[in-house]
């Protein structure tokens, strides 16, 4: 694949988007994948970002890495946008995260968001009869919607909404009914529900805040950083992104990476 973003010359840190970028959605890192992050983790600090709440992040990838030797560099992970906050230290393991922070939604607003989410989608046509467990999971910092349940098949989500119109439908939708919060498409089925302003920009500027690191600093992979993907925000804090097709295109964007610095 090629460069679409030219590395900053100090770079310290390797951002990822989770799904469709480090891994399919909701499976774990493959083998290959669990190498060349740990290889990478200990030349660049490296930070994960999803609307995913942490339990995703500790079956996708911190289980991977408890086979990997203990990381030199630090890895941040946020989950729901970043108004989670959560850190692997240098030479620690996975099980032994500390956390930075966690920013709640109120429950009050939560609770309207669950409600609203329910009848929108049910009016558009878009409640599954028999879903994959949870349509809606309130992650206390933000409210999910999966069209076909938390635990769908890959297979079964990318058939739901291969152009993105009933996605788009219902986060029109959804901000009009829900001005007061922010709302925005997530995975392939998803839609996330959070405090007004919080997306991934948000979560990428946290983290800019709390490593003192600057956007030079950084580089961000992401599968969707097109004008409708949710990775898109992240173009606006300065980070230069890259965007790739899938987890493939990631590894060898790594590979290249860790063999341009050997």
């Amino acid at each position: 694949m090629s460069w679409h973003c030219t590395l900053p010359a100090d770079l310290r840190l390797v951002a990822f988007d989770l799904d469709d970028t480090l891994a399919h959605s909701k499976m774990p890192l493959d083998e290959e994948m669990a190498v060349a992050l740990a290889q990478l983790l200990n030349r660049y600090e490296a930070a994960i970002i999803s609307g995913g709440q942490l339990s995703q992040f500790q079956s996708q990838v911190l289980s991977r890495l408890a086979n990997q030797p203990a990381s030199q560099c630090t890895l941040h992970l946020l989950p729901t946008c970043g108004t989670q906050y959560y850190r692997m230290e240098p030479g620690t393991r996975p099980e032994q995260l500390v956390r930075v922070y966690r920013r709640d939604l109120a429950a009050d607003l939560r609770r309207q968001a669950i409600e609203t989410i329910e009848k929108t989608a049910r009016e558009l046509g878009f409640w599954a009869v028999s879903p994959w467990g949870n349509i809606i999971e309130d992650r206390g910092t933000q409210v999910t919607f999966s069209a076909l349940g938390q635990q769908a098949p890959l297979a079964a989500k990318r058939a739901w909404d291969p152009d993105g119109s009933k996605k788009s439908a219902l986060v029109k939708a959804l901000r009009e009914r829900l001005s007061q919060l922010e709302v925005r498409s997530g995975g392939a089925t998803s839609v996330d529900v959070t405090a007004r302003g919080v997306d991934k920009a948000y979560g990428i500027r946290s983290l800019l805040e709390s490593t003192g690191y600057t956007p030079r600093n950084l580089v961000f992979l992401g599968d969707r950083l097109d004008e409708r993907g949710n990775d898109y925000p992240v173009l606006s804090t300065g980070v230069p992104c890259q965007a790739v097709g899938g987890p493939e295109d990631t590894l060898d964007w790594m590979r290249r990476l860790l063999a341009s610095k050997s």
